[in-house]
C-alpha cells in the first residue's frame, strides 16, 4: 500500500469501455510524516476522494481486487481516504 494526496484528475474522452464512468486521479506520494515526493501517478478512484485528501493507494493484482474492479484494466486504486496518520515515537 502507498501513502498518496491527490493533485489533480485525468479526462480521457476515449478509454477502455471498462473505465467509463469512473474516475481518475492523479496522485502524489507522501511520507508517513507528511512530505511530498517527487513521484507522481495515476490511479482509479473506488472511494469518492477529492482534491488534496490523502488517500491508500494498492497496485497490482491488488488494485483489481478492489470493490468494483474485477476484470477491469487498473494497475492502481485508492482503496481509502485517510484521516490521520499516528507515528510512534523513536526508540531511544
Amino acid at each position: 500500500m502507498t501513502l498518496a494526496r491527490v493533485v489533480g484528475n485525468v479526462v480521457a474522452t476515449r478509454k477502455d469501455p471498462r473505465l467509463e464512468g469512473k474516475k481518475l486521479l492523479v496522485l502524489q506520494q507522501v511520507a508517513p510524516d507528511g512530505q511530498l515526493r517527487d513521484h507522481y501517478f495515476v490511479a482509479l478512484d473506488t472511494v469518492g476522494a477529492g482534491a488534496r485528501e490523502r488517500v491508500i493507494c494498492v497496485a497490482g493484482s491488488s488494485a483489481r481486487m478492489a470493490s468494483g474492479m474485477k476484470d477491469t484494466p487498473v494497475d492502481t486504486a485508492i482503496v481509502g481516504i485517510v484521516d490521520d496518520i499516528n507515528l510512534l515515537p523513536e526508540d531511544r
